[in-house]
């Protein structure tokens, strides 16, 4: 099966140009698609390459502001005064920031262009890192990690989007290619944050330094929508809201779900593992150690799963075999944190995979680019306020029942839900076979 599903009279091949980003792709996604593209001329070329580069680190930069905090929560909690519950509601920004501010991406696309959009999420981000250190409470601190945040949300929904317009016969390898990058990002700031934090000499500049890498994926996008006629700054998709019809979809409300509850155990994963090891007798290292284990994982399967997933005309198989790695990994932290706390990590990083994999959905259930962009910001920002009370969840049972059994047995129970709407999004159709919509 293609990465993008094509009308009835095209033949069902994968293109062996490495990109369609040096070709006109139109918005409504219609027969053009799939006339040879041209040869790529040196200006086209280059814009592809930078293109990319802006996608890898743009990616890289969608998760450090999360889990560098994760890895210092514990002294990030000592030095701003603040309580488990507090922190619960610390670890459930994400995800409110990324459903409010998602939400908003499809139009800020349309008027200002993707990659402008882009550009303002990697300053945002920026600015959001570099200003928390400086935060003397936590009012301060959770409004400059809610400037990160909003960065990071227009963003997480703009990356399908512009795989979608850019690399139409390319989406699994370019899904997986942004997520691997993702993935690298998130495990790297898991692993290097605690040790940074202790040559720097305290947590604020541990979770400081993030910025740097931020301002590093600011550049390539300023390069990028200089040429506003051909870089992707110019190329928002031109399509009237349609969130009404998109209610009706039932599989957009299945990958919305999916979406939610894989993000709830993410940012669950993401905010509490290092101090549910800590908790159970291992060092503050060793549990950044295990949490970077956990998000290292998903470098290569990040890749390998979007590509998969991208050839199967249904992806429940993928989905069910995440779920049931998270729930061994949840046995085993029930019963066993700190003994098997290695393996634990490695079947819960195999399990957060579940995030590749809906990215991949998203760009396969819809025909056109234009659908895509509904479709992201539907699924994403819904899923995210789904994800929200997880995390706030998590650290009341924790603050209240003083240990971790009924928090880790919540996080199995999402499972189940997950991988029930996980098979229903993983259905070969789309939402236009569903809306009757038509781009």
């Amino acid at each position: 099966m293609p990465d993008e599903p094509q009308p009835p009279t095209q033949p069902r091949t994968t293109s062996p140009i490495p990109s369609a980003v040096s070709t006109a792709v139109p918005a409504s996604g219609g027969p053009a698609d799939a006339l040879p593209p041209a040869p790529l001329s040196r200006a086209s070329l280059w814009r592809t390459r930078l293109l990319v580069a802006g996608l890898v680190l743009a990616a890289l930069n969608l998760r450090p502001a999360i889990t560098s905090l994760g890895s210092l929560l514990e002294e990030v909690r000592v030095g701003l005064h603040m309580s488990g519950s507090v922190a619960g509601v610390l670890t459930s920004v994400p995800p409110l920031c990324f459903a409010v501010f998602g939400f908003a991406a499809p139009r800020l696309a349309r008027r200002f262009g993707p990659g402008a959009v882009v550009l303002a999420g990697m300053v945002a981000i920026t600015a959001g890192l570099a200003l928390r250190p400086l935060a003397g409470g936590t009012a301060l601190f959770l409004v400059a990690s809610a400037c990160a945040l909003m960065g990071i949300a227009v963003s997480n929904v703009l990356m399908p989007v512009i795989v979608k317009r850019y690399f139409p016969d390319r989406v699994g390898t370019m899904t997986g290619l942004y997520s691997m990058a993702l993935a690298l990002g998130t495990a790297g700031a898991a692993a290097v944050t605690v040790p940074m934090t202790r040559a720097l000499g305290g947590w604020r500049p541990g979770l400081g330094i993030w910025a740097v890498l931020a301002a590093v994926a600011v550049l390539p996008w300023l390069g990028l929508i200089r040429e506003r006629g051909t870089g992707p700054g110019s190329a928002a998709p031109s399509a009237a809201p349609t969130g009404l019809l998109l209610r009706r979809s039932r599989t957009a409300w299945a990958l919305a779900c999916f979406f939610g509850l894989q993000a709830t155990g993410a940012y669950i994963t993401m905010g509490w593992m290092p101090q549910i090891f800590r908790d159970a007798g291992v060092s503050a290292g060793t549990a950044g150690l295990l949490l970077a284990l956990t998000m290292v994982m998903g470098v290569p399967l990040a890749f390998v799963i979007p590509r998969v997933a991208a050839r199967m005309r249904n992806q429940t198989p993928i989905v069910l075999a995440l779920g049931l790695c998270g729930l061994v990994a949840y046995a085993g932290l029930y019963f066993a944190p700190a003994r098997g706390a290695w393996l634990w990590a490695l079947l819960l990083g195999i399990s957060n995979c579940a995030f590749p994999l809906a990215l991949t959905m998203i760009g396969m259930r819809s025909r056109t680019g234009a659908g895509v962009v509904r479709l992201s910001a539907f699924a994403q920002s819904t899923g995210y306020l789904i994800s929200i009370p997880g995390p706030l969840l998590v650290g009341v049972l924790y603050q209240h029942t003083g240990g971790w059994g009924l928090p880790i047995a919540l996080m199995a129970a999402f499972l189940v839900p997950q991988m029930l709407a996980g098979a229903v999004a993983g259905r070969d159709r789309t939402i236009e076979d569903e809306t009757r919509v038509r781009d």
